[in-house]
């Protein structure tokens, strides 16, 4: 059984920066890894997505949603076995609670599907991040 470890967040102002970091561990070696986000009284969105495998053909990311390209960088630290975030140039918009959530179904984590909330069956406990104007 794996479990996700998040750690990071906080409370910026406008155009600040944070990181935020993730440890998938236990089951697959090998997990799609996704940063979702809710803000409340809306719906949990994705924000970005990374496959920790190699050779899969379904996979041509990382992928971002389109609210957050060229601001939010996903990326892999091997040595680590970790998963960062790091958000730049934050907007109020941006603040909400963040999930790291993963999977070990590679082949889903496409283009099609990185978005699908119920294909994530592990999930970190959640970060908050306040982004003041």
């Amino acid at each position: 059984q794996a479990q996700v470890q998040q750690s990071g967040g906080g409370s910026v102002q406008t155009g600040g920066s944070l990181t935020l970091s993730c440890a998938a561990s236990g089951g697959n070696t090998d997990y799609c890894v996704a940063w979702f986000r809710q803000a409340p009284g809306t719906q949990r969105e994705a924000v970005a997505a990374i496959y920790t495998g190699t050779g899969s053909r379904y996979y041509s990311g990382p992928y971002y949603a389109d609210l957050v390209k060229g601001r939010f960088t996903i990326s892999e630290d091997n040595a680590k076995s970790r998963i960062d975030l790091q958000m730049k140039s934050l907007k109020p918009n941006d603040t909400a609670t963040y999930y790291c959530a993963a999977h070990g179904m590679g082949h889903y984590c496409s283009g099609a599907y990185w978005t699908s909330t119920g294909l994530y069956n592990y999930w970190g406990q959640g970060s908050q991040v306040t982004v003041s104007s």
